[in-house]
């Protein structure tokens, strides 16, 4: 996401604490995450009570059991992180992810067929990832991996995830580098522009998660001002503990005065 100055939108007066950790998918999606990193993660999402723990499909069984009993949900992805798989194969993983308890899915449109402008194909797909979520008691979330993508093609796939009653569309994956001329790589992530034009095109039904450079208090709350509902972040923990720095309230009692956990922001994917 692009730099920019320090937020002053809003204040401890309108936005509560919960407001903030239920914006939060905690990300923990980086390749090379061990299983005793996956369930520090998990025991870091419980802890401060985010929205989800956002996990590969082969974690999906160790978070809803390091979960279970909480309000914190397995968010699992699919067809993660280039959106190449069949169809059947992202709602085959879906459907295992949602099977070992998993509430909600975050998968990747095929980008390929989205550049070449191949409307139909994309539509199919991403009504048939949605009805087999949504026939499971689960929600999807539908990554356009924006870096990738012209304005024109993230405005169609608003118009084809509203189409069908997606719960979300999100910016990216965290991973969506761009191969530059000159060999090296380039990512952006989550922009303003990039969510001003996803809340414009998308119904008043369709919540935005912002994913990809959201490091901080001040540009989670950006963020939020922009029209997005839900984040993807690995510094969950520098945000909230900024949050309650800043007088962001209630604190449930247990992180009033709690010390910061081991940090998985050195691995983090976004």
């Amino acid at each position: 996401m692009e730099q920019s100055a320090p937020y002053k939108g809003s204040t401890a007066m309108n936005i509560t604490f919960q407001d903030l950790a239920k914006m939060i998918d905690h990300s923990l999606l980086n390749p090379t995450m061990t299983d005793e990193q996956v369930r520090a993660g998990c025991e870091l999402s419980r802890k401060y009570g985010v929205a989800s723990a956002c996990v590969k499909p082969c974690s999906a069984s160790m978070a809803a059991e390091m979960l279970a009993g909480s309000d914190v949900m397995v968010c699992a992805v699919a067809g993660f992180p280039h959106g190449n798989s069949h169809t059947a194969i992202k709602i085959a993983e879906a459907e295992r992810a949602i099977f070992e308890g998993a509430a909600e899915i975050d998968v990747v449109v095929n980008i390929g067929k989205v550049l070449g402008n191949q409307w139909d194909q994309v539509s199919v797909e991403i009504k048939a990832v949605n009805d087999a979520c949504v026939g499971h008691g689960a929600i999807l979330k539908v990554i356009f991996e924006n870096d990738y993508l012209q304005n024109e093609h993230i405005v169609r796939l608003c118009e084809i995830c509203s189409e069908h009653q997606v719960a979300f569309v999100k910016t990216s994956t965290g991973y969506g580098f761009v191969k530059q001329p000159n060999g090296e790589y380039n990512y952006k992530g989550a922009t303003q522009e990039h969510l001003k034009l996803m809340r414009t095109h998308c119904s008043a039904s369709v919540q935005i998660k912002a994913a990809g450079g959201v490091r901080s208090l001040d540009d989670m709350l950006r963020m939020r001002s922009l029209g997005a509902s839900r984040i993807g972040a690995s510094a969950t923990e520098a945000i909230l503990r900024d949050a309650i720095a800043r007088g962001y309230g209630p604190v449930p009692s247990h992180l009033a005065s709690a010390p910061t956990s081991r940090s998985t922001a050195a691995i983090a994917g976004y």
